[in-house]
């Protein structure tokens, strides 16, 4: 049994996500983390800041290179961050002379912010894709019954007739506006060294930090460190769409309340009902919303970063981004499979 429902033997049946959860297992983390200190030892050899032979063997041993989790897990509990001993190991790897050249100018938060947004690149990609395929299921939807009425509702009460094309175009026009977002999204290297200065390279800073980000596939901004902006906007935007999803989740889970204008396919069955078909997709992306919603509040806690580092609002991104990352994944696996479960939609 684990803590959380995201990666619980069976509750994520219902909230997990098998293609998104890997980017944020162990492995992932430190495969990101290797790729940012052999493009750190890269940068700075191109720009002459250490030996080009020091980048090369900085750079074999990344490739190969399969740490000591155990060790690890011990030292984070001591130092409050896995770089330090994550360094050492990793020092030991690249051999005495080259290691003098790696993770130079760099610290923690550099490798763990930086590792992040490589992941958070990857997984913005699919959610874009994912939007693109609801949006596609809706449109199909008005396709076959847009001119199919509906009862309008204000306030929970009757209102006046509307077409089903009317609460489908509802739906869907936030999705759009979510995805452009998500492929204009900047995700940016973090690179500040001790205290956000880059002091041990010199006029030579901007330089390497721009080659790095250009070498991850990332955008080159100064640093962010105790500036945490790109978290918030990003876990807004991740609130942002769930919040419309769970309002399409809860249109649907009224609409079969109601029984008689949509049909449904794939609804969850009742141990005491056998007549029932709970709309248990619906249901979920409207819990989905409100999780989301509560944990962008903390992340908001966060951006009260003290002074030039913070490990305690650093460390509450690390319980919620994730955890918020997840349900956004899940809204939106919901949400696809229950577009594409709806067999009429209103009345001809």
């Amino acid at each position: 049994m684990t803590a959380s429902p995201f990666d619980h033997p069976f509750l994520s049946g219902l909230v997990g996500d098998d293609e998104i959860a890997p980017y944020f297992s162990a492995e992932a983390d430190l495969r990101a983390m290797l790729s940012f200190e052999a493009a750190l030892a890269k940068a700075e050899a191109a720009h002459r800041v250490l030996p080009g032979e020091a980048a090369r063997k900085i750079a074999e041993a990344c490739a190969g290179f399969s740490p000591d989790l155990a060790s690890l897990r011990a030292a984070t509990a001591r130092d409050g961050v896995v770089v330090p001993d994550f360094i050492k190991q990793l020092r030991a790897a690249v051999g005495e002379e080259a290691g003098k050249s790696l993770h130079f100018g760099a610290t923690s938060q550099d490798v763990i912010d930086t590792s992040l947004m490589i992941r958070l690149k990857a997984i913005a990609f699919l959610f874009a894709g994912r939007l693109s395929a609801i949006v596609k299921g809706l449109d199909a939807l008005e396709r076959l019954f847009g001119g199919n009425r509906l009862m309008g509702h204000t306030r929970m009460q009757a209102a006046i007739a509307i077409t089903a094309a009317d609460r489908l175009a509802a739906w869907r026009a936030p999705l759009t506006t979510y995805r452009d977002r998500l492929t204009e999204q900047n995700f940016p290297v973090q690179f500040g060294g001790a205290a956000g200065t880059l002091d041990k390279l010199g006029p030579q800073a901007a330089a390497v930090r721009a080659s790095l980000a250009q070498e991850l596939g990332l955008t080159d901004i100064g640093q962010w460190q105790s500036t945490r902006l790109v978290i918030a906007d990003l876990a807004g935007l991740f609130a942002s769409i769930s919040g419309s999803l769970g309002k399409i989740g809860q249109d649907i889970a009224l609409l079969a309340q109601a029984g008689d204008e949509i049909e449904m396919a794939g609804g969850g069955t009742s141990s005491a009902m056998a007549h029932k078909q709970n709309p248990v997709a619906a249901e979920v992306l409207v819990s989905l919303a409100r999780f989301n919603a509560t944990a962008l509040s903390g992340i908001h806690q966060s951006l009260v970063h003290e002074q030039e580092r913070s490990g305690a609002a650093w460390t509450l991104e690390w319980l919620l981004l994730p955890q918020m990352t997840m349900a956004t994944a899940a809204s939106l696996r919901l949400a696809g499979e229950l577009a594409g479960n709806i067999k009429r939609l209103g009345s001809a």
